[in-house]
């Protein structure tokens, strides 16, 4: 199993990251890709643990919607900044998280929208695949990727829990869907109805974390372990064991990341 979007770098697993690795591993979660913020140099300090505790991940580097005004005076500036970060890192496989986010608008919109631009246009430099969070700015997040020819990398709308159209969409354009624990809260029927949409070759599994963990663990920090849950509900509402929705999603995870 793979937990295909995590934050395990982060400050919050600092202090007992070995432990958590040794929870994913019993639960069966072989490998993670990990999202780093190019602008975060503790983020970055942090990797080599990460790496010392499970080898097996792999990463992603891009600057969140949130950080987009660090480039507001520049924002061409943004795809230098996350292409050496990437240079330095052999086991990066991606760019992201980047996208759009109107909902805190921590970062001017139009910024936000030159950063993307710029992260999406490294993408294809580089032939890699990105990570994208949408927040109420489905339109111009089409608009950007339709303009930039998105469609010709390829990416995945992680987290997902947008609309039955915002899925259509990004299926259409060629791009992967991640479910993360929101699908299994108790008011999340109308996400679950478009889980059951989406083809199981598109089909990828992430926890998130430290945010959003999935029931029967509410309460507790997000952690790679609890991606089974995610899993569980996948498989039941496509009419799989979970080993089956284990081992597709895994699949999906080393084609879409050319860890083949």
């Amino acid at each position: 199993m793979t937990d295909s979007h995590c934050h395990i770098a982060g400050k919050e697993f600092a202090g007992d990251l070995d432990a958590v690795v040794e929870r994913a591993r019993a639960a069966g979660v072989q490998r993670a890709l990990v999202i780093l913020a190019a602008e975060d140099d503790e983020e970055f300090a942090r990797v080599p643990a990460v790496l010392a505790a499970w080898p097996e991940c792999r990463f992603a580097i891009g600057v969140h919607p949130h950080h987009a005004h660090v480039y507001a005076a520049d924002p061409g500036a943004v795809a230098a900044a996350v292409a050496a970060r990437l240079d330095a890192l052999p086991e990066a496989r991606a760019v992201g998280e980047i996208g759009l986010d109107y909902h805190y608008d921590f970062s001017p919109r139009d910024v936000q929208q030159a950063v993307f631009r710029e992260q999406i246009r490294l993408a294809h430099e580089l032939r890699l695949p990105f990570a994208i969070h949408t927040r109420e700015a489905e339109d111009d997040t089409f608009r950007i990727m339709n303009e930039e020819r998105a469609g010709e990398v390829g990416g995945v709308f992680h987290c997902f829990s947008g609309s039955e159209d915002l899925a259509r969409r990004a299926l259409e354009v060629g791009f992967m869907i991640s479910f993360s624990g929101i699908v299994t809260f108790k008011k999340a029927d109308e996400l679950r109805n478009i889980a059951r949409l989406v083809p199981l070759d598109r089909l990828l599994i992430e926890t998130d974390c430290p945010y959003l963990t999935p029931v029967p663990c509410r309460g507790k920090r997000n952690e790679p372990a609890y991606v089974v849950e995610v899993a569980r509900c996948l498989a039941g509402l496509h009419g799989l064991e979970i080993e089956q929705l284990a081992h597709v999603t895994t699949e999906n995870f080393m084609r879409f990341f050319s860890l083949q």
